[in-house]
């Protein structure tokens, strides 16, 4: 995972002297390039130990490594996005149209990039087959996240599979505690700490069904109440009415679950996928 997404991930569980730091940075990142620990100090109303815990927290043994891996990192990725100056920093007033669609293009292009890098793969493959195994899969999410759940739901009822988006918190956990055969039960937040979906989810497996989460927070309730934490790697800019980046992020998860549950009846997924594509041909035309 990268310094900045690392910093995102940390951001909420950080107490509140360190939380303003990583507030200041992931706002601009280069301020660490260009100022001393002193500097930064004082612009995060704060002292130089809180800095100095700040990067421990975030894995650095203190301040000058943090500066040196985070000035090549923003070389790196200005060099590979053609953004210098702008990337990692956030959608401005100031900003031209086609500039805050460039940032906003890189945020993305970097979610999709360091959630596959990131990837468990072991983790992956057994949830995979837990979900191919399942008689009923649960899908639940609230917000945008309820928009990712019905994504997949879509696509694995193309596929034949029994899947349900439950769209009601009441509705979720009646689902769960019913005995109906073998199931699996998805529950998708960015944050992790969405009480519905971590409740959705802790009863699920309390009531003998695979649990699956995907998140961005390995230390958040949704992954420690799931068999299988699936784990999404964002920098989420504060310039949004909902998720924008975190979405795109669980959709590239949700297409790596699909993938791999569809490869696992490979000839049957193709030709439930031409025949459900044959059917619906005369809507399209």
């Amino acid at each position: 995972m990268s310094i900045q997404t690392t910093i995102e991930a940390a951001a909420s569980t950080l107490p509140p002297s360190l939380a303003r730091i990583a507030a200041v940075v992931r706002e601009n990142p280069s301020l660490v390039v260009d100022m001393t620990i002193n500097e930064l100090a004082h612009k995060c109303s704060t002292s130089v130990a809180s800095v100095v815990r700040f990067c421990r927290a975030i894995g650095f043994s203190g301040y000058a490594p943090l500066r040196m891996a985070l000035a090549a990192e923003l070389g790196k990725e200005a060099a590979q996005f053609s953004t210098r100056g702008t990337l990692g920093s956030e959608i401005s007033d100031g900003d031209s149209l086609r500039e805050a669609v460039s940032k906003l293009a890189a945020l993305e292009l970097l979610a999709i990039e360091e959630t596959v890098e990131g990837l468990d793969f072991d983790v992956l493959d057994a949830a995979i087959t837990d979900i191919d195994a399942a008689q009923r899969i649960l899908l639940y999410g609230i917000g945008a996240s309820q928009f990712v759940a019905e994504d997949l739901a879509q696509k694995l009822l193309r596929i034949g599979r029994n899947a349900h988006v439950l769209a009601d918190p009441h509705e979720a956990i009646a689902a769960t505690v019913l005995n109906t055969g073998p199931t699996v039960a998805i529950g998708f937040s960015h944050s992790g700490a969405t009480t519905e979906t971590v409740r959705f989810l802790r009863t699920a497996g309390r009531s003998g069904a695979a649990t699956i989460a995907v998140t961005s927070s390995k230390d958040s309730p949704l992954a420690h109440v799931a068999d299988h934490a699936l784990f999404t790697q964002v920098r989420e800019s504060s310039f949004r009415a909902g998720a924008m980046v975190s979405r795109i992020a669980q959709l590239t998860m949700v297409d790596c679950l699909f993938v791999g549950v569809g490869k696992r009846r490979f000839a049957e997924t193709m030709d439930a996928l031409q025949r459900t594509r044959e059917a619906t041909r005369a809507l399209r035309n």
